[in-house]
């Protein structure tokens, strides 16, 4: 046998042993086993969102089937730079979150949250088909003219400014009453009544012995004549100051007679208001005899209720409505705001001063005031009243951002106006609010948790995950896949 012979033989031998081991180790069973595992699901993922999924079929709240995936495509439906899954958060933003997969009370899975996206876990998702549904409508945060309508009940009073008081300062009888009814008009200097004083009767006698003695007394020596004229200047004034008219004065001084009856004017053009006087009676120094009022302006007293009262000022002009006259209008002028608020109805007396050079306005009748008020300052940043949401402590908004997600986001606001509300702090011009926020209510519970993780995102917790990092895949799947191998 030569050596090529025997080459060829080895060669023959080693290449039969090495393919016998070959066909030996081959699992020609597993390779089936592993084909059909290919095809077979991993998990189901919600149709109109690839983030929930369920380990077994099932139907989303329209009643759409989940979609099967595979295990070819696990990778493709994955997001593998998104890192390690930190928790497991509510699916429509509550703050209940969960360190393993779980459910919701309506059967939908919890989303989970992976480093980096911990900011997000405050926001709502809605489907975009359920924000149809539902007539959400939003509404863009801007610069606005805010204008108040405020209304305010009062009554027509008496300018006080306009109330005089008749009355006697010497003591003495009512001899005759010229004016004998409450409500009467008078006319400025018009006698009201006559009245009849000794004590009038002695300051005229005392004036004339005065006056004469100053004439007896023009010859005598200065130092005489001074003190009988400043006598009988004395004896005048003291006439004066009893208010004797300038005509019965000038009939003393002229006449040197003594008037017996003195009649008492009235001093301006008005309404008699009060008449204490009767005809005969005795009366005091000081005391009430008439008061009168001139009625040619009116006060209109109004009560504006505390949140309307920084919308009021001095000066303002006002539409002022009179139930007796509902088809007239009238106008005045704020002239007055009182200091002290009225702790009962909470509210602030204002004064309107108004014209009644008609007589239309009697102290008495119910009236009401309407103000077309702006702060006069700049255009306000303001959204919709129907935006603000208010759990009591706090004023939220809910902001629409992208993909069906909403942001509630904690503002302060500033004074309100015909059905929108002054933005302070926490949104700014062009965000889009919902103005429609009841369309939350069939989530009502939801939305409180997302308000409350507001306050408290600092208890999220942080459990550690043993998924792989390459791969992002369910909790459930991945178990599964474990135990595959």
């Amino acid at each position: 046998m030569t050596k090529q012979t025997i080459l060829v033989s080895v060669l023959t031998l080693l290449i039969g042993i090495a393919g016998g081991f070959w066909l030996a180790d081959k699992p020609q069973p597993m390779e089936k086993t592993v084909s059909v595992a290919e095809h077979k699901p991993r998990f189901y993922r919600h149709p109109m969102n690839p983030k929930v999924t369920s380990p077994t079929p099932a139907k989303d709240e329209m009643g759409m089937d989940y979609l099967p995936v595979y295990a070819d495509e696990v990778s493709q439906t994955t997001q593998p730079n998104k890192g390690r899954i930190l928790y497991y958060r509510h699916p429509m933003g509550a703050a209940d979150t969960s360190p393993v997969p779980k459910k919701d009370e309506m059967g939908m899975d919890y989303l989970p949250v992976y480093e980096g996206e911990v900011t997000s876990s405050k926001l709502l998702t809605i489907s975009p088909e359920k924000i149809q549904k539902l007539g959400a409508k939003t509404e863009k945060v801007q610069y606005r003219d805010l204008v108040r309508s405020i209304r305010a009940p009062g009554s027509i009073q008496v300018d006080e400014r306009r109330l005089h008081v008749i009355n006697a300062k010497f003591e003495g009888w009512i001899q005759r009453l010229l004016v004998n009814s409450t409500g009467q008009s008078v006319k400025r200097g018009q006698p009201l009544l006559d009245i009849y004083s000794p004590d009038l009767l002695t300051a005229q006698q005392e004036y004339l012995i005065a006056k004469q003695g100053e004439g007896a007394l023009e010859q005598a020596s200065p130092q005489a004549l001074a003190t009988a004229q400043q006598l009988t200047r004395n004896a005048l004034q003291r006439l004066k100051n009893w208010d004797i008219g300038t005509a019965q004065l000038k009939r003393l001084q002229e006449r040197e007679l003594v008037i017996e009856t003195l009649l008492l004017p009235s001093p301006v053009n008005g309404v008699v208001m009060e008449k204490p006087a009767v005809e005969g009676m005795r009366f005091m120094p000081g005391e009430v005899l008439f008061q009168i009022a001139d009625l040619s302006r009116v006060w209109l007293m109004v009560d504006v209720f505390e949140p309307d009262l920084e919308w009021i000022k001095l000066g303002q002009e006002v539409s002022v409505n009179i139930k007796a006259y509902p088809d007239k209008s009238f106008h005045g002028q704020v002239s007055f705001i009182f200091p002290t608020l009225n702790t009962d109805t909470r509210t602030v007396k204002v004064r309107v001063d108004m014209d009644n050079a008609k007589g239309f306005l009697k102290p008495g009748l119910y009236g009401s005031v309407e103000v077309l008020a702006t702060q006069q300052r700049h255009r306000e940043l303001s959204v919709p009243d129907s935006a603000i949401l208010d759990s009591g402590t706090r004023q939220v908004a809910l902001v629409q951002l992208d993909d069906g997600r909403f942001e509630p986001r904690t503002v302060k606001i500033g004074h309100q106006a015909n059905g929108f509300s002054e933005v302070l702090e926490g949104l700014q011009d062009g965000d889009n609010v919902v103005t429609r926020a009841n369309f939350l209510i069939d989530a009502e519970s939801n939305l409180k948790s997302a308000l409350d993780s507001m306050s408290s995102a600092e208890a999220m917790p942080k459990a550690e995950s043993n998924q792989d990092d390459s791969v992002a895949m369910p909790e459930h799947e991945h178990s599964q896949h474990v135990m595959e191998h």
